[in-house]
């Protein structure tokens, strides 16, 4: 299945999201002048860090903790970088939104660390550069996965030459992904190149982990009301528990507004 959009509204603009797109796509560029020398000076080497044995001492121009940062934003070929940024768009705008941009970053960040260092202990010793924004991304779809399971995701399924498109729950795309990640990272030797399939399993679990901790106070956990602005426009400060029943409002309107705090009211139509 191949992610295309989905209907999950966004009540900021996903200003941390887009940056990172961006830098990516940069670095990539920048990539493309250095050949491949860039991989194992920016790269994230485990041997490197967790046994102080780097392939090409020559190359090492950042110790190598810069590196778990550096190789986030490097990819190892156009499709690497594509799918990524594909993935990273459909789904960060909405995890950004029911974080905020300042805590985005961050969980961004963390997501990345985790993943890199679920692939390093697999294999402590392997001398192989690791790149790729894989593993913090996957940090996004494990947050999207429990904020938003029945938002529907529109993917397009290959029957041979011909492109099915389709509208799936979340919850059964990202749990799709995640059961791909755990067989093919459990068949394949972490010896070698190849593709960090357990960078992407840690990432996801830690954003699964880590949305709890950097969710704005009151956004729901596995919503099953189907897609909702995390965020209402305008009310990006305001919390949801803020909202408070009223079973006398004659127009069916579930909320009472309090006279000293602004609130958000998505059944009141009035003018």
């Amino acid at each position: 299945m191949i992610p295309l959009s989905d209907d999950q509204p966004s009540a900021t603009a996903p200003r941390v999201t887009v940056g990172i797109i961006i830098a990516c796509v940069l670095v990539y560029v920048w990539q493309l002048t250095g050949g491949d020398a860039v991989f194992y000076s920016y790269g994230f080497i485990p041997a490197a860090l967790m046994g102080g044995r780097h392939p090409e001492p020559g190359l090492a121009v950042v110790a190598p903790w810069i590196t778990l940062f550096t190789s986030m934003f490097m990819h190892g070929g156009i499709m690497h970088l594509g799918g990524n940024m594909l993935y990273l768009w459909i789904f960060g705008n909405n995890v950004e939104d029911s974080m905020g941009h300042t805590r985005f970053i961050v969980f961004y960040v963390v997501c990345g660390l985790a993943a890199a260092m679920a692939q390093a202990f697999q294999d402590p010793g392997s001398q192989v550069p690791m790149i790729g924004a894989s593993g913090a991304i996957g940090g996004v779809l494990g947050a999207y996965f429990l904020l938003h399971p029945n938002a529907r995701v529109l993917v397009v399924i290959p029957f041979g030459f011909i492109l099915h498109p389709m509208r799936i729950p979340a919850w059964i795309v990202l749990g799709l992904w995640f059961v791909l990640q755990l067989v093919a990272g459990g068949g394949t030797p972490t010896e070698g190149g190849g593709t960090a399939y357990w960078a992407h399993i840690g990432g996801f679990l830690a954003g699964m982990v880590l949305v709890f901790v950097f969710k704005k106070r009151g956004v729901p956990i596995w919503n099953t009301r189907g897609p909702h602005l995390s965020v209402p426009p305008g009310f990006e400060k305001t919390r949801w528990d803020d909202r408070v029943p009223d079973r006398q409002e004659k127009r069916g309107n579930p909320f009472r507004a309090d006279p000293n705090r602004k609130h958000f009211n998505p059944f009141d139509d009035r003018k």
